[in-house]
Order: structure tokens, then C-alpha cells, then sequence
């Protein structure tokens, strides 16, 4: 069965692209999808031109699908390959465009093949055989899901790649107090005295749910992301119209902080939930208070957690920072299918090493977590 191409979720039924997926995870729903085609986030100039792979049967059942994007550049995958392209560039290699599954600007783990084992490895050999005719120097597929994993483990030309991303685990915690207790006596005071100090300057803090924000404060949460990319002379990724469309698709998905000084907002956290984990994402605040990022972004999450029984707290990429507020190691992996046979066999050899290299820095941070030692 040959793939079929999608250049827009929109001309495919929600209910038949969200029946291949294995869990309610928010990332993967035709709404989250279809949200950032429609608002101008991923196609036209943005270098993310949708271009999704289904394996369809002769009676017109889809039977797997890969969100997929055919990219002219690796901004926003959290995945960085921007050696390999530069080593490509230097040696007359064309290396974009290049085939990227995953979650555009969204380092989360999930399903990125979806229907059964076997459409799902029917689909991946068809899309490999098809490169060429394409003009695609290869595929990417960004932070699997363990089915993934297992499929493209051992799977001929594929190369596997470890990350390290840092989770909050909540262990049954009564309340924050109880998580505190868990801790070494001097991260316990580091952190308490990190809430004291925002709870000192007046700051306190008001969740809503996506339908409880009204589009002036969309427009605010809005500023605050975009003013995270301005502040280091970048563009935000996303446009403000996806945060209004994905309120109206899926508000329950939806969870934003508002830190407020009085009744003025200053900061905000935008966060999505399904039902056993809390997935922090976008952040940003109009002016400095001392410790405001800690609090609004992990402390914060933290207690929603607490309060609502998520099992997870999974807040993103990078950050040591994390670490010394309880948030442990976590192995992440992604898949890379080179099809030029050189960059295929160095980049090989460059991930045995990392390999090693990820491996020992998270056994290394799991030693320097701040809970006390039984």
C-alpha cells in the first residue's frame, strides 16, 4: 500500500486521525495538530511545511500514521543536529530538506507511530524506500514512545540517539510540605526560603482552566511567551491566534497560572494535563522579581500535581536547575535514518560515544538529587 501525503490535518476527519492514538496525551490530538497549521505557526515561511504520512487500505480505513514535516532547517526540535548539517555543508552534502517526525517545538515524549505494530512498520519501510524520489535526505523521528522504540530498535540504516530530560515524580504527597520532608535539610531550606521570598513581594497566584481565560488575558499569556524569544532576539515560535484556537478545541487540556502582584499580572505559566501527568511548557513575565521563574514555573506545577493526584511532572528540555528541586533523570530517545551512506556511517560512530557520554551524565545526576538518603 503506497503512503499518502497530507499537507494539512484539516482534510482528514478528527475522529479517524485520534483513533490511532494509544493514550490521551494532549500533543498528538488532531486538535493540538490542526491548531498550529490553521494559526500560522508551522507551514508557509516557518520552515515546518506539514506533510504527515498515512498508510491507508484499499477500503479507505487509515491504518497508521506518522505526524511528520518536511523541514529547511532544525530550529525547534529540541533535537540538535545543527553539527550534522554544518559537516553536510562543508562537504557538498545536501542535508535539508530532511523528513522530521514529531511535535513541532514540543520536547515531549509520546506516540509518533500510531495504528498497530505491524501498519506502523509497514508504513516506516514504504517511507524509507520513498526518499529519494522525494528528495529527502532522510528521517527524523523525535522522542518515541517505548511501541516506536521497539519497532525501530534493530531496524535497518536506523540510528538511535539518547537525550536527557529531567521529571518531577509525585510520590502520593499530601502537600508540598510532604514532598519538602522528603528532602536533604538544606534543599529543604533552599527551596522554602525560594517561596518565601515571592510570597514577599506580594505575588500570589490564579489557575484557570482554558475556558476561564477571557482574550484580553489570552492576549496577555501571549506577550509573556512571545517576550521570552524577544528578550534574547529571537521570534516566538508560535502565533497568537494558536493559544485562542486551542482553547476552543480543547480548554480542558488547557492550565494557566497568572501570577498576580494585587490585581495586576505580571508573569504567567501555560501548562497542558492529561489524566497522570502535568506538562509544563511556555513561561514569561513583563518585568524581574527575584526567585518569580522557580516559583511560577516548578513550584507552582508542583503543587497542581499534588492537589489533582498527576502522577508526573514532565516540564520540558534541559535544565540543571531542575535537578536541585527534585526533578529526576529521564532518558529520552530519538531515530535517524541517513540516507547518504558517509554522514550515515560518522553520525553512527558520533552516537556510540554520545551514547555512553548521556548515559553516564544521567547516572551522575541521579546521585545529585536532593531527597534524603534512606
Amino acid at each position: 500500500m503506497p503512503i499518502q501525503i497530507l499537507d494539512s490535518l484539516t482534510a482528514l476527519p478528527a475522529q479517524a486521525w485520534d483513533a490511532l492514538l494509544p493514550e490521551a496525551q494532549p500533543f498528538l490530538r488532531h486538535a493540538f495538530l490542526a491548531s498550529l497549521e490553521e494559526s500560522g505557526s508551522v507551514g508557509g515561511r516557518s520552515g515546518w511545511r506539514p506533510a504527515h504520512r498515512l498508510l491507508i487500505d484499499a477500503q479507505g480505513v487509515l491504518l497508521a500514521a506518522l505526524p511528520a514535516y518536511c523541514k529547511s532547517h532544525s530550529y525547534g526540535e529540541y533535537v540538535f543536529d545543527h553539527g550534522w548539517a554544518d559537516a553536510c555543508r562543508r562537504a557538498g552534502i545536501a542535508y535539508y530538506p530532511k523528513l522530521l517526525g514529531a511535535v513541532p517545538f514540543s520536547p515531549v515524549r509520546g506516540p509518533r507511530l500510531l495504528g498497530l505494530p505491524k501498519a506502523a512498520g509497514a508504513l516506516l519501510d514504504e517511507l524509507v524506500a520513498g526518499l529519494a524520489d522525494e528528495g529527502l535526505s532522510g528521517v527524523h523521528i523525535n522522542f518515541t514512545d517505548p511501541l516506536a522504540d521497539s519497532l525501530l530498535h534493530g531496524r535497518a540504516g536506523w540510528l538511535e540517539r539518547l537525550g536527557c530530560q529531567f521529571h518531577w515524580h509525585n510520590r502520593g504527597y499530601r502537600d508540598f510540605q510532604d514532598f519538602l520532608d522528603s528532602l536533604a535539610s538544606r534543599k529543604r531550606k533552599q527551596l522554602r526560603k525560594e517561596r518565601e521570598q515571592v510570597a514577599g513581594q506580594g505575588i500570589e497566584f490564579d489557575w484557570r482552566a482554558g475556558h476561564q481565560l477571557s482574550e484580553a488575558e489570552w492576549d496577555f499569556v501571549y506577550a509573556c511567551y512571545a517576550n521570552t524569544y524577544h528578550v534574547r532576539g529571537q521570534l516566538p515560535y508560535l502565533t497568537r491566534s494558536f493559544f485562542s484556537l486551542l482553547a476552543e478545541r480543547m480548554p480542558e487540556s488547557i492550565r494557566v497560572v497568572l501570577a498576580l502582584q494585587g490585581s495586576r499580572p505580571v508573569a504567567m505559566a501555560f501548562s497542558l494535563v492529561d489524566g497522570e501527568t502535568f506538562y509544563g511548557r511556555y513561561w514569561g513575565c513583563l518585568a524581574e522579581f527575584d526567585r518569580l521563574h522557580f516559583e511560577t514555573c516548578f513550584y507552582q506545577g508542583m503543587d497542581y500535581a499534588i492537589a489533582y493526584g498527576l502522577r508526573r511532572f514532565d516540564a520540558g528540555a534541559q535544565g540543571e536547575h531542575k535537578l536541585i528541586r527534585g526533578f529526576e533523570p529521564s532518558i529520552t530517545r530519538s531515530w535517524h535514518y541517513l540516507s547518504h551512506p558517509g554522514l550515515r556511517t560518522a553520525v553512527a560512530q558520533f552516537l556510540d560515544e554520545e551514547r555512553d557520554g548521556i548515559r553516564a551524565y544521567a547516572e551522575e545526576a541521579q546521585e545529585l538529587l536532593p531527597y534524603r538518603q534512606a
